[in-house]
């Protein structure tokens, strides 16, 4: 049945909305952006045809507020709402409201998010649709006692993992039975944190695999295609960097079984709309199902590249009842996706927040940049890291480095640690570019990291400018209004940035802004190097902070649930 979408609500921030929007214009509807306190000034924001006001500054006050976001919806005027990733793009129970609401769902139908959004379940169709699978539980554990005993069974490393999440968060991988405790508790809490769910099961980790996924389209007319595969093995933290389409270095029976089993997985639960079906490829070729993700994936530009295709609009277009071509893509070329977050590869990829006092992007042919932030934007703690996204198409893998290399020597951003020295390191590494070696966690391992901390300099300053941009809000409507002013003299205000700490003498200091989530040592514990003392939580991440020698903790006058700034005091270590 057809749909007739007129006005989207994008439900989400950053580049994802940016890229919705401009999706939006292209495909002839308006688009409505929402956005939090923090986000008043964002490129999203002043991308979309409109924009509403949540009122808060946290995720659960805006993002994943359900009844603001419906309410934003039903006074904007909008006939269907977009949810992006993350966020609310998997939430079933959100996509029965929209739906409930009158509203068009851009994205599967509940019952296919039910059914996939949950990693057990999903395990199950695997197996019945006879997609490869390694040995897992087949129902959530409830305690790390069962995490021993499946690895006695099935032997070490096992993975831990949310059922309900995604993105690496609620991910942990114990390589001995001593920490898996620890790593138990730690994906519990990640889940929670991120999903509002803790249940977690465990599988058998593969050696060294690489991560290979299928962009699936499906439409109600029983049409269902693989747009293209992709590799997305180089992770930190298990969250990807970097991603590529085609995924390279893969035999025509490998890519055929990922194909079919990616099929028939989505025609199982009556899927529709884009989804993403991820796997492992062991060492030995063997693959094995990872998971589903009911969404677009922020990787989804590659795709894009290769095969002439606007996933964003086939959404659209899916979700307005329209058929897609019954047949899979040509892949033409490659492409190479670098996630340009706001992270110090020099300083363990720690998150890094800021002003960005510098933006110069690159540009020429086979260049794109899907950004969320600009010169002059602020990059806070409440939300993850990502700050845009360069992709780069050449005519071959080869060709791709090659322009890779010169468009991330071209890409400068001030202010603020970025990700772009790994990725202009990574793109000189003979195991990526000429061997492919890497690996889900080749960056922990054996990645050869020489790159220098960010030096962070305070008091940057900043003319103010002779025109203001003001931001009106009416009855939450947002509405942007130029000012001109004269400039006054040499007037200068200071923009802040963060300097990350480190573990110097005696003191053990916060390497980032976060929240406190776990304190395990308390005043007057012996400590040894190495121990966990506190663990820290930001931009959607556990940092677990380790004593850097041995003593006893004093001045530990933190609290679970309290924010600290980056550099600030959390305890000291006296010597005995």
């Amino acid at each position: 049945m057809s749909k007739k979408i007129s006005a989207v609500l994008i439900a989400n921030r950053g580049e994802i909305a940016v890229r919705v929007a401009r999706a939006c214009r292209d495909h002839g509807v308006k688009s409505i952006a929402i956005y939090s306190d923090e986000d008043r000034d964002s490129l999203h924001v002043a991308t979309a045809d409109e924009a509403f006001a949540l009122h808060g500054l946290s995720a659960a006050e805006t993002y994943l507020d359900q009844t603001k976001i419906l309410k934003t919806a039903k006074e904007a005027g909008a006939d269907a709402i977009h949810p992006g990733y993350g966020f609310l793009s998997e939430n079933a129970e959100f996509a029965e409201r929209v739906i409930k609401a009158g509203l068009v769902w851009i994205g599967p139908p509940p019952a296919a998010i039910r059914a996939l959004g949950d990693k057990v379940s999903a395990r199950k169709i695997a197996a019945k649709v006879g997609a490869p699978l390694v040995a897992g539980t087949a129902d959530p554990v409830d305690s790390p006692d069962e995490v021993i005993e499946f690895a006695k069974k099935h032997g070490l490393p096992v993975a831990i993992k949310a059922a309900h999440g995604g993105g690496g968060r609620g991910l942990k991988v114990a390589f001995t039975m001593e920490e898996i405790p620890e790593l138990f508790a730690s994906a519990v809490r990640e889940a929670i944190t991120g999903f509002g769910r803790g249940e977690c099961f465990v599988e058998r980790y593969l050696d060294k695999p690489r991560h290979v996924e299928t962009q699936c389209l499906v439409d109600s007319h029983g049409n269902a295609v693989v747009v293209s595969t992709r590799d997305c093995s180089l992770q930190r933290r298990h969250q990807k960097l970097v991603e590529e389409a085609p995924a390279p270095f893969l035999s025509e029976a490998q890519i055929k079984q990922l194909y079919d089993s990616s099929k028939a997985i989505m025609r199982e639960v009556g899927y529709v709309g884009a989804g993403t079906c991820e796997f492992l490829v062991g060492k030995d070729g063997t693959i094995s199902f990872l998971e589903v993700n009911t969404r677009l994936q922020v990787e989804h530009p590659v795709s894009e590249e290769v095969t002439g295709l606007d996933l964003v609009r086939e959404q659209l277009k899916i979700a307005s009842g329209e058929k897609i071509s019954p047949t899979d893509p040509v892949i033409r070329g490659h492409s190479i996706e670098f996630r340009i977050n706001g992270e110090d590869p020099g300083n363990g990829f720690l998150p890094s927040l800021g002003t960005i006092t510098k933006w110069e992007v690159p540009s020429g042919p086979g260049v794109r940049i899907d950004a969320g932030f600009d010169h002059g934007h602020t990059i806070g703690s409440h939300f993850d890291s990502l700050l845009a996204k360069l992709i780069v198409t050449a005519a071959t893998r080869e060709e791709a480095i090659e322009r890779a290399r010169r468009a991330l020597s071209e890409f400068d951003i001030g202010g603020l640690a970025t990700a772009l020295p790994f990725h202009r390191a990574i793109v000189n590494d003979p195991n990526f570019t000429k061997e492919f070696k890497v690996y889900t966690s080749y960056i922990e391992n054996e990645f050869k990291n020489d790159i220098q901390p960010f030096s962070y300099k305070k008091g940057v300053a900043a003319s103010h400018a002779a025109s203001q941009k003001v931001v009106a809000e009416v009855n939450g409507h947002r509405f942007e209004v130029v000012v001109h002013s004269e400039e006054k003299g040499d007037k200068r205000h200071k923009i802040k940035s963060n300097v990350l700490g480190k573990a110097t003498g005696n003191t053990l200091n916060s390497p980032m802004q976060g929240t406190v989530v776990k304190i395990v040592k308390a005043n007057g514990d012996r400590v040894e190097a190495g121990d966990l003392i506190v663990v820290l939580e930001a931009m959607k991440m556990e940092q677990p902070l380790i004593a850097h020698k041995a003593g006893t903790i004093t001045q530990l006058n933190v609290g679970v649930g309290q924010t600290v700034s980056s550099g600030e005091t959390l305890c000291v270590i006296e010597d005995e």
